[in-house]
């Protein structure tokens, strides 16, 4: 959401994928994953409908407004904080990797 070329990053919008979604597949596990100033504000509204949320600086430089990202943890760090300030538990690395169905750096051969 919010690229050029791409749906615009709107709370219209995200509904109208979400309920697409649903109307098409039943229930889900989704995310949301938008760029630059509507990374945060995308985010935060995919976890109050009951969404995951993807952040880091390949999508935006910025932790917010005139704040530019030190690293990808600290916009994580960001997106935590206004996760437990809206009472939602983030998930655990092995949950998230669980939720993703990842095996885990150790279980390949990479």
């Amino acid at each position: 959401m919010g690229l050029l070329g791409g749906i615009p990053a709107t709370m219209e919008n995200l509904l109208f994928l979400y309920r697409t979604a649903k109307d098409a597949i039943g229930d889900f596990v989704w995310s949301v994953c938008a760029a630059g100033q509507y990374q945060m504000k995308m985010g935060t509204a995919a976890l109050l409908m009951g969404g995951n949320v993807r952040v880091g600086i390949e999508d935006s430089l910025y932790l917010e407004k005139g704040q530019l990202a030190k690293s990808n943890a600290e916009q994580v760090e960001n997106i935590v904080r206004i996760a437990k300030a809206l009472d939602i538990e983030p998930a655990t690395h092995d949950e998230g990797r669980k939720i993703l169905g990842l095996q885990g750096l150790d279980k390949v051969n990479y």
